[in-house]
């Protein structure tokens, strides 16, 4: 009995992640295949990366979509984690009811419904669509992730620390830099990260709050898509996919040192 739900767990998992990664690993495949055709293999060859950097066209639309990223991701993972420490440091005030809904909505809400709210304000108040409104747009979806994030280590810190840091006279803003940014610094890092994943994958809320000389690299590529695959197209998502997991293996790494660390210190602690 124990053997038979063994082996249908395995063929379950296998199964799963087949279904989830076997296309993955078909289109990098494919994007190191001589020929033109996506669908007929003609041997190997790296021709289409270095027809990739001559495209101008995509070559622009990825130099913006990383600008956007990187701003987005960093403004996103300032304003989540003081969101974070607003909601577990501060108890229950006047108003945390909505001020949670609001930082949890994006979670939530159809990103149809967002990228058209976003464009609709745009337009209101008047202000050119471009670099900026896409950049606020993925401030705006990716900060309720940093929240989440950098909330799950801060209901576990050890508010103890922060106390003698104070006890012994550190002003409350140098504690925070000196004492408890060091100690969520890997939640902090893991919300970046997120962040900065969830701005290069977005297709829907740039579309609604792009303008002209803002076309991202997914908008790029889903236009050309719809008129045929092309090489050019697997050897860009394969270079994406390099760079999410290069940044995805780097967090994880980066989280389970400073993890070890902490309880270095903790063990060192307890024995003094």
């Amino acid at each position: 009995m124990n053997r038979g739900v063994s082996w249908f767990n395995i063929t379950s998992i296998v199964l799963g992640f087949a279904f989830l990664y076997l296309p993955i690993v078909i289109l990098i495949i494919f994007s190191f295949n001589e020929s033109r055709l996506v669908t007929v293999w003609g041997g190997f060859s790296t021709k289409w990366y270095s027809e990739l950097f001559n495209n101008q066209g995509l070559m622009d639309a990825a130099w913006v979509t990383a600008r956007v990223a990187f701003v987005s991701a960093t403004v996103a993972t300032v304003l989540g984690t003081l969101a974070a420490i607003t909601l577990v440091r501060f108890g229950r005030f006047h108003g945390r009811t909505l001020f949670s809904g609001m930082v949890y909505a994006p979670l939530v809400m159809p990103e149809v419904i967002t990228g058209l709210s976003l464009l609709l304000l745009f337009v209101a108040i008047n202000f050119d669509r471009g670099f900026w409104t896409v950049a606020i747009a993925h401030i705006t979806f990716s900060m309720c992730f940093v929240a989440v994030v950098v909330q799950s280590r801060l209901v576990s810190f050890d508010s103890s620390v922060e106390e003698a840091a104070m006890d012994l006279g550190c002003p409350p803003a140098k504690t925070f830099f000196v004492v408890t940014l060091p100690i969520i610094l890997p939640a902090v890092v893991s919300g970046w990260m997120l962040a900065f994943t969830l701005s290069l994958d977005d297709l829907v809320i740039a579309s609604f709050t792009t303008g002209p000389g803002a076309t991202t690299l997914p908008m790029k590529i889903y236009s050309q898509v719809r008129l045929g695959v092309t090489p050019e197209i697997n050897a860009v998502c394969t270079i994406l996919i390099a760079l999410v997991t290069i940044g995805v293996v780097t967090a994880s790494l980066v989280s389970k040192r400073q993890e070890l660390e902490r309880k270095r210190a903790e063990a060192a602690a307890k024995a003094q």
